[in-house]
């Protein structure tokens, strides 16, 4: 949440400066994650006069101008503006300067062969406003010369917080001012609530239909408005919070959200048909929102709509966001000003199910104060009544605010105990009343009432965090653990030893270590097999369900990389799936891109294919104990991969892997990837360990043969090496395949498959006669699989 200085003065009586309130705020727990200063950017930009205005030679609707800097000769400055005259006073860019509202650096530039020498500035330029008729005007008594944010008074500091979820009293400055009076820094300024005359009945009646999701409604029309630009302090200080001026009526509730974290809403009257209902949407109801886009409801939403019974049109996304229909503009008159209160659990859930977000929302979600609903409407209708005029209505309430007394019992000695720091008790209880709290009994427990605005505080381990956040987090002392003497125990489990070893293992092969969201959206999951578990709560609807498989993640961080220009990605990432029947550890990996990149000894690059993957799933498993060389491809793989182009790693009936290329499907913007899974907990256990002989090389030296088979295209070359291997387990220490072939002299259907094997004899060396015979063992064994030796 963005706000300046200014606008936290008008809440907190303070002589501290910018860095001393960013402090304290971070001491309070309210991060800082920035501050920026208007001043600091318009620095280079200085008042100036233009001496004269001359048409430009070659363009009718450019002048050019002699402007007066007040430092050395008139510069010639070339300009756009229709308000450029001689004698104006505005604000100029000398060559250099940074234009905040462009994004441009000035420099000397000839335009149409005219030389110009820096820049009149209007107020969207220089982020004033959204003036972008003229340059600015200014008055005649603006010095010449002098630096313009000095003299507009625009040295005003703004603070970009992160506002935690449980400090929703934090969500407005009002909030934040009153945090910080209660640290020290100032005093907080009572909040005036003007006492609003009596005035004619409403001339819009408002009921609720659906009080679990709008408990309240409140409203006041206000008739005969003029609905122009608010006034300049009002957009400085919305501007400066990131916010865009619109009008008058519209600046006014945002000046409450921002200002108070309490969201209002106008509505023209006259496009609304009778009065207003909170109820729930229908069906199929839709709604052009304010910002452009339409979103079909259903009966789980609250709605403001129009109360006709048949004809009535949805006017609001109830707490989250208004209606472009009913919305004000400069030719409204009438209005009605809506205060209600919103259950924050409906709102979370209709705005993840429609995927809007909005500054209402934010504010609605985390709980905005019961108590202040009424008073918000007050101090709004007033500033209605101050900047547009008008005859300010009684008020009408539909429902009541849920407003709670709640009572904590509080021992004072908890802070210690829970805390770790001894704060008298004298100071605990003025610490409580500075931030709002009721205290009373003189013995223990206090009782202490909760504020209205403090809904996240429940028991006494809050008002411990409250005590001490106030007192200081940094006088906590830092207290190691006891620990026993001697060599630490190992403490790492199997499964933790596991990680460690594939982590390594992964880095050491030259993949990158991911890590990504356990939960993605029902879209991601459903491209990649579905989900099993559903979040009551999601941060949003792109983080709803528990991921089945950590692909998707995979694949999301790939295309990211491959977006920004990296040629060669080469994922992994140690996580769970979350199954029906519990959490599985998993071992991911995605390789996209280029597998070697073009050089002078290779030619071209070469992507990544299947047995690239393959690789590293092999590696995997032989890592975490798996009897590789027992393991059998088989096919087909899970519906996100190629079919044809990738398989499962089985042992018995055991799922180890599955790996190959992704389906085109699956691939969101990535033009190909090789992917794979490792189901660790399908890995079985290891044996226990033997003592592992010394290693003695063989005495009689290896012979090797080739062999060169026509095999069936459908016969996978596993099985044929499978076959080799087992002509004669004694004396074949090893078969590999190192070349396949299909094309001349190979007749159709079928693929020559050559083989490279190993015989390692044990007692003697072996006879011409012996090696014979295992061959013909051999090609036997490859004849019972539909193999035959090539000729």
């Amino acid at each position: 949440m963005k706000f300046s200085l200014s606008w936290l003065q008008r809440y907190l009586e303070t002589t501290a400066d910018a860095q001393a309130i960013a402090e304290g705020l971070t001491r309070l727990g309210l991060e800082v994650e920035g501050i920026e200063n208007p001043a600091a950017s318009l620095a280079p930009f200085v008042i100036a006069r233009v001496l004269s205005a001359e048409r430009h030679p070659q363009a009718d609707k450019l002048q050019v101008l002699r402007v007066d800097t007040g430092s050395g000769e008139p510069l010639q400055v070339v300009c756009g503006a229709p308000n450029a005259r001689a004698g104006l006073l505005g604000v100029f860019g000398p060559a250099g300067a940074h234009v905040p509202g462009l994004d441009v650096t000035l420099k000397v530039a000839s335009i149409r062969g005219v030389d110009s020498n820096g820049m009149m500035c209007s107020a969207r330029e220089l982020q004033l406003g959204e003036d972008h008729d003229g340059i600015l005007d200014l008055p005649a008594d603006a010095p010449v010369g002098a630096r313009y944010a000095d003299w507009a008074g625009l040295d005003d500091p703004v603070f970009d917080v992160a506002i935690t979820p449980n400090r929703q009293d934090c969500m407005g400055v009002y909030g934040i001012a009153r945090d910080l009076a209660a640290a020290g820094l100032g005093a907080l300024k009572p909040l005036a609530v003007p006492a609003i005359p009596d005035g004619p009945p409403s001339l819009v009646a408002v009921s609720i239909d659906d009080s679990e999701g709008c408990p309240a409604f409140l409203a006041r029309s206000v008739s005969g408005v003029v609905n122009g630009p608010s006034p300049e302090w009002l957009q400085l200080l919305l501007t400066r919070a990131g916010m865009r001026p619109i009008s008058a009526l519209v600046d006014i509730t945002n000046y409450f959200a921002i200002g108070h974290g309490r969201p209002l809403h106008v509505y023209d009257m006259a496009k609304l048909q009778g009065g207003l209902v909170a109820r729930r949407a229908k069906a199929g109801e839709t709604l052009e929102a304010l910002n452009g886009k339409t979103y079909t409801l259903d009966e789980s939403m609250t709605v403001i709509a129009d109360a006709v019974a048949e004809k009535g049109h949805v006017h609001d996304i109830g707490g989250i966001m208004g209606g472009a229909a009913s919305g004000v503009s400069e030719t409204t008159t009438d209005v009605l000003i809506e205060a209600a209160y919103f259950n924050p659990v409906r709102i979370g859930e209709t705005g993840r199910a429609l995927g809007l977000t909005s500054d209402a929302r934010a504010r609605f979600e985390r709980g905005v104060d019961p108590a202040f609903v009424g008073p918000a409407l007050d101090l709004a209708a007033a500033m209605v009544g101050d900047l547009c005029g008008g005859t300010i209505s009684v008020m009408v309430q539909a429902g009541a605010p849920p407003i709670v007394d709640k009572v904590v019992a509080f021992d004072p000695a908890r802070t210690l105990a829970l805390g770790g720091l001894d704060v008298p008790e004298a100071e605990q209880r003025a610490i409580l009343e500075r931030l709002g709290f009721g205290v009373s009994g003189a013995g223990v427990p206090w009782q202490v009432s909760v504020p209205s605005w403090r809904r996240d505080v429940d028991g006494s381990a809050d008002l411990v965090e409250e005590i001490v956040r106030l007192h200081g987090l940094d006088k906590v002392q830092s207290v190691p653990l006891p620990r026993p003497e001697g060599v630490a125990t190992p403490t790492a489990t199997p499964a933790q030893k596991l990680e460690r070893r594939l982590k390594r293992l992964m880095a050491a092969r030259g993949l990158d270590e991911a890590i990504t969201w356990s939960f993605i959206s029902e879209g991601e999951a459903a491209r990649f097999g579905g989900h099993h578990w559903r979040l009551e709560n999601p941060l949003s609807a792109e983080l709803a369900v528990m991921r089945g498989s950590l692909l998707p993640g995979l694949v999301g961080a790939a295309e990211r990389n491959m977006a920004r220009g990296v040629q060669s990605v080469r994922l992994f990432q140690h996580g769970r799936r979350y199954l029906a029947d519990g959490e599985r550890p998993t071992l991911g990996m995605v390789l996209a891109g280029d597998a070697s990149l073009r050089d002078w000894r290779h030619g071209k690059a070469r992507a990544f294919d299947a047995f690239d993957v393959k690789a590293e799933v092999v590696a995997a498993l032989a890592a975490a104990g798996a009897p590789v060389e027992r393991l059998q491809t088989v096919q087909p793989a899970s519906a996100h991969y190629h079919p044809g182009r990738s398989a499962k790693l089985v042992l018995g009936k055991a799922v180890l892997a599955e790996f190959g290329e992704l389906h085109p499907d699956v691939l969101g913007d990535l033009d190909q990837a090789m992917a794979a899974e490792v189901y660790l907990d399908a890995v079985p256990e290891r044996r226990a360990k033997r003592a592992r002989p010394a290693f003695s090389p063989p005495a009689l030296q290896p012979v090797r043969r080739d062999f060169a088979f026509l095999v069936p295209q459908g016969v996978a070359a596993e099985a044929l090496l499978r076959a080799v291997k087992g002509a004669d387990k004694l004396l074949i220490a090893d078969a590999a395949l190192f070349d396949r072939f299909v094309g001349t002299g190979v007749p159709e259907g079928q693929v020559s498959l050559a083989v490279a094997v190993t015989l390692q004899p044990v007692e003697k060396t072996l006879t011409d006669a012996e090696i014979e015979a295992v061959a013909a063992s051999i090609v036997g064994a490859a004849g019972k699989i539909g193999a035959t030796l090539r000729g």
